[in-house]
């Protein structure tokens, strides 16, 4: 005989918010006790929703169940398994086992806390190669720790020679961007005008390690001397120019390669630079100068004319040096013709350019 259900299906539809489905019934989680078929603990299960009549008087039984259901009852066989009672000797020794195991882990949470975090020795270590920013950040700490010591005046510190980009490049070991070293090179300049008296043994050693290894400042030139004839030797070059020129205290006269400077610089441009530093100091009647020049044009021969003779002059009468270098008679001028690139016309120069 069916056995009757009290399970309202409007209680149960309002309990699930949807229409009465058996995926519903499936789907609740079932808490039941132990050795219960599951037919009647799903009754018992929902004995609190109707707790009286139906609302709407309608009933359903074990046939009225969906065959999902039916099969779900029939594989239900086998009663939930109980946990046995422990015994009291069973109980103590897993008692001691939980104290055993809360010490250890008690242990294991001291020595986590007394474990410190590692810091890297250096702050660039998680990068590729930390040379340079290592040299950086030990450059600004020294500049830290000493910029309220008195500073001179740029022109008062004494030059040096820092190491080059390439040099710093071989040194560091990467690739270091032209930008970047001249941070170094602000630093390490801003560190040499601190006053001498005051300077910091922390800081000489830092600064060391950036010379050259070979100062250029401290090679002292041969000094120039006037042999016994009253003469004085200057060398000049210019573009593909050398000139090596001697001058003596007579009338004013030039000769160039044994010609006179109307003959060898038919140009009155040529003939005013290669005199250029006797007229700029006012010295043209007051010396001779014998000339031999090899290579290049007559501009470069020219010019590089200019250069030997204010050696030669700067010799005879060392207090010109000031004048000559504002009449632009003592640096050599470097430029040169920029060459030729193929497709081009000329250096830069490119061909006109054709549709078709």
């Amino acid at each position: 005989m069916a056995s009757k259900l009290p399970i309202s299906v409007s209680r149960l539809t309002s309990r699930y918010k949807s229409s009465f489905h058996p995926l519903h019934l499936l789907s609740r989680p079932l808490r039941p006790s132990a050795k219960t078929p599951l037919l009647q603990r799903f009754a018992t299960s929902h004995t609190s929703i109707n707790d009286g009549p139906a609302a709407d008087g309608i009933e359903f039984s074990e046939e009225t169940l969906t065959p999902a259901i039916q099969d779900l009852i029939a594989e239900d066989t086998e009663p939930f398994e109980t946990a046995e009672p422990q015994s009291s000797a069973s109980s103590h020794n897993e008692a001691e086992l939980d104290i055993d195991d809360e010490d250890d882990m008690d242990g294991e949470d001291s020595n986590s806390q007394g474990l410190a975090r590692i810091v890297p020795a250096s702050p660039s270590y998680f990068t590729g190669k930390p040379h340079f920013t290592d040299d950086l950040l030990t450059l600004q700490d020294l500049l830290r720790k000493h910029q309220t010591l008195p500073a001179i005046p740029p022109s008062q510190a004494s030059r040096v020679a820092w190491r080059t980009l390439p040099q710093y490049r071989v040194m560091a070991g990467e690739p270091v961007r032209a930008s970047k070293y001249h941070k170094i090179i602000e630093i390490l300049q801003r560190l040499n005008r601190i006053h001498p008296a005051l300077m910091p043994a922390d800081v000489v050693s830092a600064m060391d390690h950036y010379r050259r290894d070979v100062d250029p400042f401290a090679v002292v030139r041969r000094p120039q001397i006037i042999d016994a004839d009253g003469r004085s030797f200057g060398n000049g070059r210019r573009k593909a120019s050398t000139a090596n020129v001697y001058l003596v205290e007579g009338e004013g006269e030039v000769l160039v390669n044994g010609r006179s400077l109307v003959r060898a610089f038919p140009r009155l441009h040529d003939r005013e630079s290669a005199i250029w530093a006797l007229k700029a100091t006012g010295r043209i009647d007051k010396y001779n100068v014998w000339a031999v020049v090899r290579g290049g044009g007559l501009t470069g021969q020219a010019e590089s004319i200019t250069l030997a003779v204010a050696k030669a002059l700067m010799v005879h009468e060392p207090a010109l040096k000031p004048a000559l270098r504002r009449a632009g008679c003592v640096t050599r001028d470097p430029r040169r013709v920029e060459r030729k690139k193929p497709g081009h016309v000329k250096a830069r120069k490119m061909p006109a350019w054709v549709k078709r």
